[in-house]
């Protein structure tokens, strides 16, 4: 397991402030009533018409196999289709798991190492030709391929095999732990139970690719469509990517995307105020566009509190992420509990949240797993500081652990300006602190150098800010690469930042992966986020609240809490 995708991690990324025409931007509203209340948004959507994309990010590598989505992805799940989905619904609903290409999202067996799913009948490529079993066993083989990398890395741990695996350009034989008995059936053999295979088979690497079709590393320029859109034109490796209906996709076998635009136009690399500023003003085609990866900035958001017509056209979204302090406890004198249960104590969350950008794009957090039901947050608060830290409870455990005197510590964090580990956010945490006689000094890492030193277990700071995003909506992959000690990497990128190796808790994360009632795994989950809490390895900061505007003419919103943010496979401009 790792990180979530780059996407992903830049979702909290905060845009800069903006000059609008009207001297307006949107502030966004906070429930999903009032998201959709604009005459444009709250009209019976049609289809036609054109979609456009306006994103910071380009749309690189738009290759199955490279792709690092989860839930088939936003832009990407335009094209293709994988055995699971992420359920197209707002809010709770949408973090569920269903069908996309398979009947069903699986079946296990032998104790969740086997996993058997039936293709529908009637799936077909943008050519007409028929979708096979064989075909997704391709797919899944290719992405293996050193020259192919990029994508989420579960299913080289997963399979029996995978481990060794290169890919069919090497091995034309193929993984044995993949059969296909029929046209229809697949089958997978796991190493170890997984329960959650059913999340994992959305990820795009289950797309199916023809062999006769596979171009190797240009495969990206034109990849075969199996979803409701097919690409017509993709420039500079995704700075802009042109996607026209696919006439072979029948709506009779998918239930998730409506498919309401004739073309979709895909618009990267521009900068952030550039985009909210054309999505603000909506003249033109941008009228019917939208963004997946700009947010608003507190200063927008400040500036249209009297706006109601742009208030109505942002978007609410919470994506499975928490911002915290970490503690590498091989570090004196983050070696002590006490010393780390008095910071968890003196900790300002109000000052925190208002450094990132204040309450309406952070929600103080408490526990490590988010705020949602498909993660299995289960509250707690075992270091209550209240809104502003309590400095009398810290200072008496900085008694008790020797510093009666004080203490005097180095905070590490990045010089990004992305809200999320940035130095306003350290300096929140250096003035609570100072109440608790704590001196804090800041050392500020440029993003790249940064990340190098919190991932080496050789260079770990002791005390830093750090991040995490699921890769879906659940437990699993938030506490497993954190906290289960056989995933620390002495010799790598390493993400077990506390290097808790604790024999319970390690049987407790192999008990809930054999689970396959994916509600009883959430509450399991969330049972032993509370029991590491205890632990006092991280300090839950926030979880931060995407708000993105959308043009005038674009209907049909839908934000589910699987990704956080519009899902275009809904909307519509007519």
């Amino acid at each position: 397991m790792r990180r979530s995708s780059v996407t992903a991690r830049r979702l909290a990324a905060v845009s800069v402030s903006l000059a609008v025409a009207a001297g307006a931007v949107a502030c966004g509203p906070e429930d999903n009533d009032a998201r959709t209340a604009s005459g444009g948004a709250s009209a019976k959507p049609a289809k036609g018409g054109t979609l456009t994309v306006l994103n910071s990010d380009p749309q690189q590598d738009f290759d199955p196999a490279r792709l690092y989505t989860s839930g088939g992805g936003n832009v990407p799940s335009l094209v293709f289709r994988t055995l699971t989905t992420r359920n197209r619904e707002d809010g709770a609903k949408g973090a569920e798991v269903v069908p996309d290409l398979a009947t069903d999202t699986g079946r296990p067996s032998e104790n969740a190492t086997v996993w058997t799913y039936t293709l529908k009948e009637g799936l077909k490529y943008e050519d007409g030709s028929a979708i096979t079993s064989a075909d997704i066993k391709y797919g899944i083989e290719r992405s293996f391929a050193a020259e192919l990398s990029g994508g989420a890395p579960y299913l080289r741990d997963w399979l029996i095999g995978g481990a060794d695996y290169q890919g069919p350009y090497k091995d034309e034989k193929g993984l044995d732990s993949i059969g296909t008995p029929d046209e229809r059936t697949i089958v997978f053999r796991l190493n170890k139970p997984e329960g959650e295979f059913p999340y994992l088979a959305t990820q795009t690497q289950f797309a199916p690719v023809p062999k006769a079709k596979d171009t190797g590393t240009k495969y990206e320029e034109h990849p075969v469509s199996s979803g409701p859109y097919k690409v017509v034109s993709n420039e500079n490796d995704g700075e802009r990517l042109v996607l026209a209906r696919n006439t072979h996709w029948s709506a009779s076998t998918d239930a998730e995307r409506k498919a309401y635009p004739d073309r979709i136009d895909v618009r990267s690399g521009l900068d952030s105020s550039v985009i909210n500023q054309r999505l603000s003003s909506s003249q033109g085609a941008d009228a019917a566009a939208v963004t997946t990866d700009t947010n608003l900035g507190p200063a927008e958001l400040a500036k249209v509190s009297g706006d109601e017509e742009l208030a109505a056209r942002v978007g609410t979204g919470h994506f499975g992420y928490t911002n915290y302090i970490a503690f590498n406890p091989k570090v004196k004198p983050f070696d002590d509990p006490k010393v780390r249960q008095a910071i968890s104590y003196a900790v300002d969350r109000s000052s925190v949240v208002n450094a990132a950008g204040g309450s309406s794009l952070a929600e103080a957090a408490t526990t490590y797993l988010p705020n949602q039901k498909s993660f299995g947050h289960t509250p707690y608060d075992h270091f209550p500081a209240g809104r502003s830290g309590n400095p009398a409870k810290a200072g008496e455990l900085l008694k008790e652990a020797g510093h009666a005197n004080g203490l005097t510590v180095t905070l590490t964090h990045s010089n990004a300006k992305d809200f999320e580990t940035s130095p306003e956010i350290a300096t929140a945490i250096q003035d609570a602190l100072k109440k608790a006689g704590i001196t804090v000094k800041l050392q500020g890492l440029e993003d790249n150098d940064y990340k190098d030193r919190i991932h080496d277990a050789k260079t770990e700071p002791g005390f830093f800010l750090a991040h995490w995003g699921a890769d879906w909506p659940s437990g699993g992959p938030f506490l497993a690469p954190i906290f289960d000690g056989r995933q620390i990497v002495e010799d790598g990128a390493n993400f077990n930042t506390g290097f808790l190796d604790d024999k319970s808790v390690n049987a407790e994360i192999d008990a809930i992966n054999k689970l396959t009632d994916l509600d009883e795994a959430a509450t399991r989950w969330g049972a032993l986020d509370k029991k590491i809490g205890e632990r006092a390895l991280t300090v839950p900061l926030f979880h931060p609240v995407y708000k993105r505007l959308y043009g005038k003419d674009v209907k049909n919103i839908v934000i589910s809490d699987w990704t956080g943010v519009l899902d275009i496979s809904q909307v519509a401009v007519k």
